[in-house]
């Protein structure tokens, strides 16, 4: 137990320092760099948590865990966008 949650903190972090990214002015190429940083990083919280991420459905019983690493991944999606990474028309 105390190895997942070992594991957990370590995503966590790197979720933050994503977030701490300065604001840069970037295009399209920047924004999927940014997401794809974000999707790597969740399967990696998943994985930690002993689950496979897009194979667990969202309800009632989803553990603490993943609830944890999806929200993360919501704010670190976010920010790339605050960073500048938005794509552009």
């Amino acid at each position: 137990m105390m190895n997942f949650l070992l594991n957990a903190n370590t995503c966590l972090r790197l979720f933050v320092a994503l977030l701490l990214v300065g604001a840069v002015e970037s295009g399209p190429l920047a924004y999927g760099i940014c997401q794809t940083g974000c999707n790597g990083i969740v399967v990696a919280c998943y994985g930690a948590a002993g689950f496979t991420f897009g194979t667990v459905t969202a309800g009632a019983g989803i553990p603490a865990a993943l609830v944890a690493c999806n929200t993360s991944l919501g704010a670190c999606m976010a920010a790339c966008v605050a960073a500048g990474c938005a794509p552009t028309p």
